[in-house]
């Protein structure tokens, strides 16, 4: 799932074969886009609120326009380069998408055109997740390698490569600063890397959490660190503390996907058991 920049909207997808757009306030579906494949892995809402886009075990990043004067929503390009799953799309404008793919690549897009600008490669695993920095420039991947980098969309390359991850890095996700970004993992911990000093500066783990971290985001100050596992719940940190401050546990299956409203004020915890769940 993904929150619109509105802090009202939201956009879900599912192997229901659905991509949804919800209002948070009213529990209201506002669309349900039928999916060509229902092999679904990721989803994003442009920041203008125009655009939704998602992939999976298509290989392919596919963008609807949510303005269309048709009524019916439906698929405005398909953008084809990728040759394994995607894994995770952001967008940068109504113009430019990023995607990460099991190909072990990520992926600049021109949307109107339909074409691949760039490409990036350094990972030797599947890209499982990207976050794209608060200036727009810089973006951070995490891969099955268990590393993160992080890549200058003006050059194309990698500029940072941070390791101690044990296994796959399955989350990733910006600090509000645009200095540091948090990594959830299948070795049971989540960690929090700094871009300027160039490595990891905190741990979050526990001795009774033996499960993988399926998703990561932060609280609007950064002071928390929201983080969703295997085993159904969603645990948040104490960024600087490195202590659990709380468990949100009323899921009953994994905590596949999870995300901070951009003013802070709501998560959304998507999982297995088929909901939604909006925490205030």
């Amino acid at each position: 799932m993904h929150w619109a920049e509105d802090e009202r909207h939201l956009v879900s997808a599912s192997q229901d074969g659905k991509l949804i757009v919800w209002d948070a306030f009213s529990t209201n579906k506002i669309h349900a886009i039928p999916l060509r494949s229902s092999w679904v892995m990721t989803c994003a809402y442009a920041p203008s609120g125009n655009y939704v886009a998602c992939g999976g075990l298509d290989n392919l990043c596919s963008i609807y326009n949510l303005r269309t004067k048709e009524g019916a929503v439906k698929v405005a390009r398909e953008l084809s380069a990728h040759t394994g799953y995607l894994s995770c799309c952001r967008f940068i404008s109504d113009r430019q998408i990023l995607t990460a793919s099991g190909d072990m690549s990520c992926m600049l897009w021109d949307i109107d055109a339909g074409v691949k600008i760039m490409e990036f490669n350094d990972h030797t695993g599947d890209v499982m997740s990207l976050s794209l920095s608060p200036n727009k420039n810089i973006f951070v991947s995490g891969a099955c390698d268990a590393t993160a980098k992080v890549w200058d969309i003006r050059s194309g390359r990698c500029v940072q490569t941070f390791t101690g991850h044990e296994s796959d890095i399955n989350a990733v996700q910006f600090f509000p600063s645009g200095n540091a970004f948090g990594t959830g993992s299948d070795d049971a911990s989540c960690r929090l890397f700094d871009l300027r000093a160039d490595c990891e500066l905190n741990q979050y783990t526990h001795d009774n959490i033996l499960c993988g971290i399926t998703s990561v985001g932060f609280s609007h100050s950064g002071r928390l660190l929201f983080a969703g596992y295997d085993d159904f719940n969603c645990n948040v940190w104490d960024v600087l503390k490195g202590t659990r401050v709380a468990t949100l546990s009323s899921h009953d299956n994994r905590v596949s996907c999870l995300g901070v409203s951009s003013d802070g004020m709501a998560l959304a915890t998507g999982s297995w058991d088929s909901l939604l769940k909006i925490w205030g």
